[in-house]
């Protein structure tokens, strides 16, 4: 939870939404999570976010569901990881803009 809340904290001067599900009574998983939204787009915008053991004795944030697909960065520098989710979610806002380099 700790890692998920530096997340969050570095996501929020970024214009993100962050809603943290940290409540197993309440919603009934087993696993923190968070959910990263840009209320301003079109359609909203937004990933799951969990944190996840990697190979090494380390932690990495995951898009929950994706399985090792998802990874977004390793846990350690809240803000590196802020960054690379922040440019994963801005390209589902404009793909084409970001493939055409635009």
């Amino acid at each position: 939870m700790r890692r998920l809340e530096a997340l969050r904290v570095a996501l929020l001067p970024m214009g993100w939404r962050c809603v943290g599900l940290y409540d197993r009574e309440e919603f009934r998983f087993p696993v923190p999570l968070l959910w990263v939204c840009w209320d301003g787009a079109v359609d909203k915008v937004g990933a799951v976010v969990t944190v996840r053991a990697v190979p090494g004795r380390a932690w990495a944030y995951f898009e929950a569901g994706d399985g090792r697909g998802g990874f977004v960065s390793p846990c350690g520098d809240a803000r590196s990881a802020a960054t690379a989710l922040d440019l994963i979610l801005r390209h589902r806002m404009t793909p084409s803009e970001a493939t055409n380099g635009g």
